[in-house]
């Protein structure tokens, strides 16, 4: 069964090219179900899904990190 997380990301650049990171976000593949901006302390809110929570953290360490743009991120695992 796949697991499921919530990807809490903030950003470095102006609000105005938020949308740019979600779209970045987005085209990283199928394990990215959604990107979307929200208010409050955080930008972004992403639903990532992968076989185990290793490659969650992978997948946020190698890949989300290096989204132009993205500068912190809190990773919560749904269960």
């Amino acid at each position: 069964m796949a697991v499921k997380a919530f990807v809490l990301i903030q950003t470095e650049i102006e609000v105005a090219r938020i949308k740019e990171v979600v779209v970045a976000l987005k085209q990283l593949g199928s394990e990215v179900k959604s990107a979307d901006p929200v208010t409050g302390p955080y930008d972004i809110i992403a639903e990532v899904e992968e076989e185990t929570p290793e490659q969650i953290g992978a997948l946020v360490e190698d890949k989300i990190h290096f989204v132009p743009g993205v500068h912190r991120t809190v990773t919560c695992v749904a269960t």
